[in-house]
């Protein structure tokens, strides 16, 4: 759908201008001529201004999830549609969804219908939302998928904040121990080795070995500097490639114990979305396409679009899954139940709902290996240090005591 400007005189006489979504000058201009306007000009505008403003970041998650209930609620209540984006509209504190929910009305006043109305803004909501939209509005089951809608982006933002919450912690300890070793180094290092120069005494290994490490960083850190930020912005640059997401991707799977928290994340995200859309009505060929792409993950994004590609040959949805070797055998055997009694929905929420509570083990486990050892590394290094400069002191008094 592209976006069109109108210029047009409305039925009471008054000048109207605007922006619509269509498919053509032509399909625009006919469907204001049928709400009765005096269309004066019609011309596509790509992406106006406000689509820019709509589209610059996505809606918040628990905004569209708030959204998506409330207009269940409305819709089962029957409250026209309008009304009730104009309630919600009044109430939401999310600007960028306030925008959203304007243009929308704008395109309904017009005629578009909701699911369409809604697709005009793909960068600012998720894909496979307006998917189950357009399908959802298709059976007449607006109300209930809405609803379905709201849940599923409720445990979605739950397990995010659960993985925020387990990394906090670790991510805290980590940037304490660095900001310590930081001050030992910039700071107080350097003065103890004016101390000890002025004794001329002989220091022990460790000593050295920290003070010829203060002083290359003293004299190296505009290189330093340089180095790690240009392999940061290296880094930045090979994420945003296509190779470069499928490398993090593929090193995130094989890293132990964090590679299972990805793997079950994944799942239970691909089982999540799937289960929604297949529950709209939505086609499993582009129910899967959607569910692949929301997995984040592009080795798991490419292994299924294979699967999908193998399925609409004729190869349903459970071998050729299970052909990725991505997926554990009780999944693709829930799958494989699903298609056979004709219950893929039911078996996939089964499958994600245990996936969910599998992951919360999985984060507990994992928080509970790295808190150890972010506290052991910082007990080395701080360690390390405290030897090194008590050593130091205790040679140099028995030195001026032996003198």
């Amino acid at each position: 759908m592209a976006t069109f400007k109108y210029v047009a005189l409305a039925p009471d006489g008054k000048r109207a201008t605007g922006v619509l979504t269509g498919s053509s000058v032509d399909g625009v201009t006919d469907n204001l001529t049928r709400q009765g306007y005096d269309v004066q000009s019609v011309k596509a505008s790509g992406r106006n201004l406000l689509q820019l403003e709509l589209t610059a970041e996505k809606v918040d998650l628990v905004e569209l999830s708030n959204f998506s209930r409330q207009m269940g609620a409305f819709i089962k209540a029957g409250v026209p549609i309008l009304d009730a984006l104009e309630i919600i509209r009044a109430e939401t504190k999310d600007k960028k969804l306030g925008k959203v929910l304007v243009d929308v009305m704008d395109s309904l006043r017009f005629g578009e219908s909701f699911a369409v109305a809604m697709a005009a803004h793909t960068t600012a909501l998720p894909p496979f939302y307006m998917s189950v939209l357009r399908s959802a509005e298709a059976t007449g089951e607006l109300d209930v998928v809405m609803a379905q809608l709201a849940r599923y982006i409720e445990r979605d933002v739950e397990g995010r904040r659960s993985i925020r919450s387990a990394l906090t912690y670790p991510g805290l300890v980590m940037g304490l121990a660095l900001a310590v070793v930081l001050v030992l180094v910039i700071f107080v290092l350097p003065r103890f080795k004016v101390f000890f120069d002025s004794f001329h005494a002989e220091l022990p290994l460790p000593t050295r070995i920290l003070l010829g490490f203060t002083d290359f960083v003293t004299v190296w850190y505009p290189l330093i500097v340089g180095v790690l930020v240009a392999l940061v912005a290296a880094l930045i640059a090979g994420l945003r490639t296509e190779r470069g997401r499928v490398l993090r991707d593929r090193f995130l799977l094989a890293t132990p114990v964090v590679g299972d928290v990805v793997r079950f994340m994944v799942i239970e995200r691909f089982c999540r979305i799937l289960t929604s859309m297949i529950k709209a009505g939505v086609p499993i060929p582009e129910a899967l396409s959607l569910a692949g792409s929301g997995t984040n993950n592009l080795v798991y994004e490419r292994s299924i679009g294979t699967a999908r590609t193998e399925m609409l040959e004729g190869g349903g949805i459970s071998r050729p899954m299970a052909r990725t070797k991505l997926f554990p055998g009780a999944v693709t055997q829930m799958m494989r139940v699903g298609e056979e009694t004709g219950t893929l929905d039911d078996q996939l929420e089964n499958v994600s709902e245990f996936y969910e509570k599998e992951l919360q083990h999985k984060l507990k486990r994992m928080t509970s290996l790295f808190e150890p050892t972010v506290v052991i590394m910082v007990g080395v290094v701080v360690g390390f240090v405290a030897v090194a400069l008590i050593s130091a002191i205790y040679g140099v008094y028995n030195q001026v005591n032996v003198q």
